[in-house]
């Protein structure tokens, strides 16, 4: 069996769709169950919810991470997926093809190496498709996890890969490890059993942990997946700063595991250097669209800005104020 696990908190905007994509699979319903697990959402979210699934679990932490770690802990399939409130899943054989890999059993999980694009989304849906990531700090600093139209690359990390025809079985270094665990990504529950979850599950430390263990094979499986970025330049902003300030909370509070302090302060100088120059920002989009044209790349120079300013003055509050978590209070996808 496979369990899906949705966090949910405001979702009715991409739930509906994210669920018909996943009960319209080709493969047998009695052999997947879906975990809804919401954050006490105000909107029409769990009457969407209850149309599909009758498993709908109170998630009163109210973030993603915490509604995947209740979550999994009621799941019954052998294989989790964990696929958010904004993903739709593509095509109807999506599922069948993701667990494909573990016919291996030395695959501990498998995720996608596309972001599905498509020409109806929205601009910054479309942009981060394009460059494979949600954060543009990713692309300097190498750790993104989708196929990236600029770079011609799945990661800009150092991954030892073997060309398994539907898929790339790759092996992991625990000083290196891509964004792996978010968007679509399907695990063995035995190897979350051997992961030290509590109240959250946080994707990259998963892995991390796995990898520290020796059990670091998994799977790119050659499809997409579509992660809609519901909104506009004022929602990127506040995602953008939900991550700064809930990272440095979690670290804080001694939750987070994989090392992000170990980052190339070279690589991070670059991407300050690109974006406070800006020039080098324009090249690189007039780069993407002579690839690919669609006016979203020029996203990019606004997105690093905002990354660029929100991150600097997450820090520096952080360092004068203390951290704390981001108010969900009244979020919606």
């Amino acid at each position: 069996m496979i369990s899906v696990v949705i966090p949910t908190y405001n979702s009715e905007r991409t739930l509906e769709m994210c669920l018909e994509s996943i009960v319209n699979q080709d493969y047998p319903k009695e052999k997947i169950e879906i975990i809804i697990a919401d954050g006490g959402s105000t909107d029409r979210t769990l009457e969407i919810a209850r149309k599909y699934t009758d498993k709908i679990i109170n998630n009163r932490l109210k973030t993603g991470e915490a509604g995947k770690a209740v979550g999994i802990k009621h799941a019954k399939g052998d294989i989790i997926a964990l696929i958010d409130s904004d993903n739709i899943l593509p095509t109807r054989n999506w599922l069948r093809r993701m667990i494909k890999p573990f016919e291996d059993v030395e695959i501990a999980g498998a995720e996608p190496l596309y972001y599905t694009y498509r020409k109806q989304d929205g601009y910054i849906t479309r942009y981060c498709a394009l460059i494979g990531m949600n954060d543009p700090l990713c692309l300097f600093i190498g750790n993104y996890d989708r196929y990236n139209l600029l770079t011609g690359k799945w990661t800009g990390l150092k991954v030892k890969q073997e060309d398994k025809g539907e898929y790339l079985k790759i092996e992991l270094d625990e000083r290196a490890i891509p964004t792996i665990g978010a968007n679509g990504f399907l695990i063995r529950r035995e190897m979350l059993e051997k992961c030290s979850i509590g109240d959250y599950l946080f994707d990259i430390d998963v892995v991390y942990e796995l990898v520290k263990q020796s059990y670091n094979k998994f799977a790119k499986v050659k499809v997409g997946i579509v992660h809609i970025f519901s909104g506009n330049i004022s929602t990127f902003v506040r995602k953008q700063r939900r991550r700064i300030k809930d990272y440095a909370y979690y670290r804080e509070l001694g939750l987070r595991k994989y090392p992000w302090s170990s980052v190339s302060k070279g690589k991070l100088l670059k991407f300050i250097s690109y974006t406070v120059f800006t020039l080098p920002l324009l090249v690189q989009a007039m780069r993407g669209y002579m690839k690919k044209p669609d006016i979203a790349w020029f996203f990019h120079i606004p997105a690093c800005w905002t990354t660029l300013i929100v991150y600097a003055l997450g820090n520096i509050q952080n360092y004068l104020f203390g951290v704390e978590p981001e108010d969900r209070n009244m979020w919606s996808i």
